[in-house]
């Protein structure tokens, strides 16, 4: 999972960055600090994962992963190649979702590249060279459809009337992801890399201050921006988050619950990313491993034991899957295996979120 963090300069994308991964991307007061994208892993939070080292405390425990890219920041005139606008959209082609990170603080200090804090105005600008690169894109399919149907092949009038749709609500200013599509559609969306289509997460930064109280105004500017397009919305201070990330897991709590925090806006972001992306994770154990595995929420059995290995799906045979809360109650594998809570599962299984499984093949 791939999820790129975009928005204007100077709205502290490297900085959250820098929180997520640790990795001390450059992060400076100036547009343009972060010219090349900066990649990190970060560990997918999961206290599930957590207990279940604690019940077999294994040689290793490896968490789902994300994969992040800290993309340099946009500026109006980006899609026509203002402030290496052109390089930049290229990077987020690559990325699975968008985390927009929109400025929700005043602070003199701090430059804003267009004179004062409006989210409402920010988002715009971002969205609107979305918009505008993906209809330059679409200019450009369009035109070899109609080539392509000069013949009188009929084959791509369905093509033709979806990029039409698309092409005319990007022209009215709306993103892609606006739409709703048919199973026919979706066919058809496969190779259309829109920047404007990708699922997108608005993260509101606010300044530390404004931690545990009420919310600031310019944060409704961004929710209700997100309800038009039917985005999510995390609140988070880069600048906090930032902090947290140098701290040990001891430390990190006692400074959370002196916040009033159940946990930090950094594990809300990625829990929503998933959400987003509707993704689970199922999980294996044992001495030697426990591990969580991120999939497509929906995936059947076998293909879920082809993210393990490819001979896993290929000689499927059966899955073992026992529920973590019924493992949880029952303190053993054993136990629950006792009660019946193990069950065998076969090819037509579709996996849930939480579900420990031990699979069975033969190739």
């Amino acid at each position: 999972m791939k999820l790129g963090i975009v928005g204007l300069p100077n709205v502290g994308k490297s900085t959250l960055f820098n929180a997520i991964t640790r990795a001390g991307a450059e992060s400076a007061n100036y547009p343009f600090c972060t010219i090349e994208p900066n990649v990190g892993i970060v560990a997918v939070p999961d206290h599930r994962l957590d207990r279940l080292s604690e019940m077999y405390n294994p040689v290793k425990t490896t968490p789902a992963v994300v994969e992040f890219v800290d993309i340099a920041g946009l500026v109006k005139g980006a899609s026509k190649g203002e402030g290496l606008g052109n390089k930049f959209l290229a990077n987020i082609r690559e990325v699975d979702a968008i985390v927009h990170v929109v400025r929700c603080f005043d602070d003199p200090n701090v430059i804003h590249v267009d004179g004062a804090t409006d989210p409402a105005r920010d988002i715009e600008t971002i969205d609107l060279e979305l918009i505008l690169s993906d209809m330059e894109y679409m200019e450009r399919r369009i035109d070899k459809v109609r080539k392509m149907m000069k013949g009188g092949d009929k084959k791509f009038e369905p093509a033709l009337r979806l990029y039409e749709r698309i092409y005319e609500t990007l022209e009215k200013g709306q993103s892609a992801r606006t739409l709703s599509f048919d199973a026919e559609d979706e066919e058809l969306l496969k190779d259309l890399p829109l920047l404007s289509m990708k699922p997108i997460l608005y993260a509101a930064n606010i300044s530390e201050d404004a931690i545990g109280g009420p919310e600031p105004e310019y944060v409704n500017a961004v929710r209700g921006y997100a309800v038009l397009e039917g985005a999510e919305v995390v609140v988070i201070s880069a600048r906090i988050e930032e902090e947290i990330a140098m701290l040990d897991e001891d430390e990190r709590k006692v400074f959370l619950e002196d916040l009033g925090l159940d946990q930090s806006g950094l594990d809300k972001m990625i829990q929503a990313c998933y959400k987003l992306l509707g993704q689970i994770s199922f999980l294996t154990s044992g001495p030697d491993e426990c591990r969580a595995w991120t999939i497509k929420k929906g995936t059947k059995a076998p293909q879920a034991a082809g993210k393990i290995h490819s001979d896993f799906e290929r000689g499927f045979i059966r899955a073992e899957v026992v529920a973590f809360d019924d493992l949880m109650a029952c303190k053993t594998y054993a136990a629950a295996r006792e009660k019946g809570l193990v069950r065998s599962e076969g090819k037509d299984y579709v996996m849930k979120d939480g579900d420990i499984v031990l699979f069975r093949f033969n190739v």
